[in-house]
């Protein structure tokens, strides 16, 4: 099982050598703030209607808005990422598809489209191991799902790519979420952006704080 602490203690080792650098600024915090708040781990309307208000105090435009959203709304694909290896492991073990197969044209061109050599994904691979070639073998419509939405909010570039790392790390650390591999993932990356400790750390409090799932009536 993994837990708050289990983040925490990450945060804290890859963290260790980092200089304190500055806590997140006001418009930073609430971008985080809204990003802990839309997750689909949380699902409160009141800290949503907040968090909305408090991104608009902080001055954040309405594209930097919706970018945020978008990000987080990106977290139903984990769903993906734990279950496809595993689909293609049992669907393999009762002869329903041949997992050592080459890949086909189609998939191969795909492949070398959305995943290359890119270093980004090299990284990804490492964290979830096997995930985007079972996606492939299963679903090449789902492949290229997969890439297209989560490319959104990088494309449209309102929120600055450290920032959008923040909202990443904060929403794959929240309580009823705990995913290890997106929030090592996205820690590495804010480092690599330049993110210091203290912002870092005060991005994984604001996550272990995040309003209790009630639910939409």
């Amino acid at each position: 099982m993994t837990t708050l602490d289990d983040c925490q203690q990450v945060a804290l080792e890859a963290t260790a050598s980092l200089p304190d650098g500055e806590p997140l600024d006001l418009q930073a915090a609430a971008m985080v703030q809204l990003g802990v708040a839309t997750s689909v781990t949380s699902l409160d309307t009141d800290a949503i209607n907040d968090a909305i208000k408090g991104a608009f105090e902080a001055g954040a435009s309405v594209a930097q808005v919706q970018e945020v959203i978008a990000l987080v709304s990106g977290l139903g694909v984990h769903s993906l990422m734990v279950s496809a290896a595993r689909v293609l492991e049992q669907a393999a073990g009762r002869g329903l598809v041949d997992r050592n197969l080459p890949l086909d044209a189609e998939r191969e061109a795909l492949w070398r489209a959305h995943v290359g050599d890119d270093p980004f994904w090299v990284g990804f691979e490492r964290e979830v191991p096997g995930f985007l070639d079972a996606m492939l073998r299963l679903s090449p419509d789902i492949f290229q799902a997969f890439f297209a939405y989560c490319a959104v909010p990088w494309k449209s570039g309102a929120v600055r790519p450290l920032v959008k790392e923040l909202v990443g790390i904060a929403s794959d650390a929240t309580p009823t979420h705990r995913f290890l591999p997106g929030f090592r993932l996205h820690l590495r990356n804010a480092i690599k952006l330049g993110a210091g400790r203290k912002a870092i750390l005060q991005t994984v409090a604001m996550a272990a704080a995040a309003p209790k799932h009630r639910g939409v009536s």
